[in-house]
């Protein structure tokens, strides 16, 4: 089912992923998608994201206070966790792990049309050369034997961005060195006036 559905990712959701995958970059980081599928064309709209953690990404009991209450906070806005993002610890690494899948499965449970987006560390590397537009993520959805597949292997993107110039403000933003303001439920956990919903991100 997956496999027709495309995919659009907001600027904000975008960035704050990337951000968090750059202020950590020697670990594995996650994060969630929010959003909800748009009844005009099957579009899932991601609207947001929340970075998880950046150490000990696999443990259970810190995954399940955070989807609570990321589920809690967002439900009231009328959006639900569609996805899942994961950046792997080492730059070379393209596979998407066991862990990244697990998540990817719970998340798929209570919402068919997931996804996984997996950090491209060779395109994030690229952008400042590139310019290119699309985003630097590779996109997994369930195929119909409910295996993860990499989507748009054959050239088709069925992930995109809702602004077109994401990338621009990106490196802008990494430039100035904005990933040093993000925060993720290890920082809160850590300490509780550190806000995970990173309100003061883009100002």
């Amino acid at each position: 089912m997956g496999g027709e559905l495309r995919y659009e990712i907001s600027q904000t959701a975008y960035i704050k992923l990337v951000l968090h995958s750059i202020k950590h970059k020697t670990s594995a980081v996650n994060g969630v998608l929010l959003g909800r599928v748009s009844s005009k064309n099957d579009v899932v709209e991601v609207t947001d994201s929340v970075p998880l953690f950046h150490s000990h990404i696999g443990l259970l009991p810190q995954l399940e206070i955070s989807l609570i209450l990321i589920e809690e906070y967002y439900a009231a806005k009328g959006l639900n966790i569609v996805g899942y993002f994961h950046a792997n610890e080492r730059f070379d690494d393209y596979e998407l792990g066991s862990v990244a899948k697990n998540i990817g499965d719970h998340i798929y449970r209570y919402f068919p049309q997931a996804a996984i987006l997996l950090l491209d560390n060779k395109k994030l590397d690229a952008l400042q050369k590139s310019k290119d537009r699309s985003p630097v993520m590779q996109l997994y959805s369930k195929d119909a034997s409910k295996n993860w597949k990499l989507v748009g292997s054959d050239g088709s993107y069925q992930l995109t961005m809702k602004e077109p110039s994401a990338n621009v403000v990106l490196l802008d933003y990494i430039s100035n060195e904005k990933w040093q303001g993000v925060v993720d439920f290890d920082d809160h956990l850590d300490d509780i006036s550190k806000d995970w919903m990173n309100p003061e991100l883009f100002k």
